[in-house]
């Protein structure tokens, strides 16, 4: 499924580069006037990250984000950013969220968010996890609004959740490829499916064009997502959306 992202920094939309908060391209005070453009082209599952509650959690943006919930029925959405307790979850899904996406919360207190888990449901949560590759292919997984590194490699903390817990979603952004419109990694996502087929993985990052999104499908990732390279017209929901069913 392609899913169109949106990321709000103060309720503007964003897209950082290479989830550098200093290095930000600005698309303007509306997030709604995007939504609507996407959902008019048959989007059906959304993305929405709280950047500014991902730096600081005491200063999400609840209320922009009910807002945009309200607007966004019947498709179905998506949100992270700044979720550290199972009350952030809980109140995000009884606002009309979907699911909920949980990044550095779920690297640094794996045992509570098991505990959602096992309370909300697989369905209800995407695991993101969000890797810095090195020179030697080594994964790691950057937390804080990618601001720290967690000192833990991604395949550490997906066999952890497996053998606890249900894992259905798995978002991973290739951090140096976000925002850049540089090109996916399709190695990695490769490498994803092939070693963990129960997951649905989502893949995040460098899409600039339509053949990016053909070689996605041929990878074996279920979902992707979308933030720039729609932002910037490169291409359409529309035109995505088409690629994806005719490859």
């Amino acid at each position: 499924m392609i899913i169109p992202a949106l990321d709000l920094i103060d309720g503007t939309v964003v897209r950082l580069y290479q989830g550098n908060y200093q290095q930000q391209n600005n698309y303007g005070k509306d997030p709604i006037l995007h939504l609507h453009n996407y959902l008019s082209q048959g989007a059906e599952l959304l993305h929405l990250v709280d950047l500014t509650g991902a730096r600081d959690p005491s200063l999400r943006q609840i209320k922009l984000l009910t807002n945009l919930l309200s607007y966004c029925a019947p498709a179905k959405v998506q949100i992270g950013g700044g979720i550290r307790s199972a009350a952030d979850v809980e109140e995000l899904l009884k606002y009309g969220a979907n699911r909920v996406v949980v990044g550095s919360t779920a690297v640094t207190q794996p045992q509570e968010v098991q505990n959602w888990f096992k309370i909300f449901g697989p369905d209800a949560l995407v695991l993101a996890l969000d890797v810095r590759i090195d020179i030697s292919g080594k994964r790691w997984i950057a937390i804080s609004g990618w601001m720290e590194d967690s000192g833990l490699m991604l395949e550490q903390v997906i066999d952890q959740y497996l053998q606890t817990v249900g894992l259905n979603h798995i978002l991973c952004t290739d951090i140096s490829r976000d925002g850049t419109l540089s090109g996916i990694n399709i190695e990695l996502y490769q490498s994803l499916c092939s070693h963990w087929p129960s997951i649905k993985f989502q893949s995040s990052g460098g899409i600039c064009s339509l053949d990016d999104i053909a070689k996605l499908h041929h990878s074996g990732v279920h979902d992707v997502i979308i933030g720039r390279a729609l932002l910037e017209n490169k291409f359409t929901v529309a035109e995505a959306m088409a690629c994806w069913q005719n490859v």
